[in-house]
């Protein structure tokens, strides 16, 4: 009787936070167990599970993904980047500078998501209106700040960079 797909093994080479990794992972197993469980990266939150609420949002080659429903082995041979991985040791992103100066932070618990998608914006847009930004974080569900002060922080932080 052939294994069934949860209980297969697939070798996985990625790139995380520009360290690279090889690693087995069970057939079924999502990134987020990959980057949590195994790799030690706790930023990135399991909540919903299911892909709606942005906790557990990684860039992987420079998209932001729903790690918590993402299969690692299709991440074979990408780039991921958690927000551990954002600034150097001891250091912030100028969007991280941005969201402590403008108190975009409550308990914390969405906020690696929020900023993963932002930093995703501001690479690819340089000067996100209000809208982008909101549009942006549209699929990242924050129970705790009414969302303004992060939008404020990710339009200053943008300002910041382009002067």
């Amino acid at each position: 009787m052939p294994a069934s797909p949860s209980e297969q093994n697939v070798t996985v080479r990625l790139v995380v936070n520009d360290r690279a990794h090889e690693l087995e992972a069970d057939a079924g197993e999502t990134l987020l167990a990959t980057l949590r469980d195994r790799l030690g990266l706790t930023g990135p939150k399991e909540a919903c599970g299911e892909g709606e609420c942005g906790a557990c949002t990684v860039l992987v080659d420079g998209g932001p993904v729903a790690s918590c429903i993402l299969a690692a082995g299709s991440t074979n041979g990408r780039a991921i980047r958690t927000v551990e991985g954002l600034a150097g040791a001891g250091d912030l992103t100028t969007l991280q500078q941005a969201f402590v100066r403008h108190a975009a932070v409550q308990c914390g618990y969405c906020t690696p998501g929020v900023l993963m998608v932002l930093t995703a914006l501001l690479e690819e847009v340089s000067e996100p209106t209000e809208a982008e930004v909101r549009q942006a974080l549209a699929g990242n569900i924050c129970r705790c700040t009414g969302y303004q002060q992060i939008v404020e922080a990710a339009v200053d932080a943008a300002r910041a960079v382009a002067s």
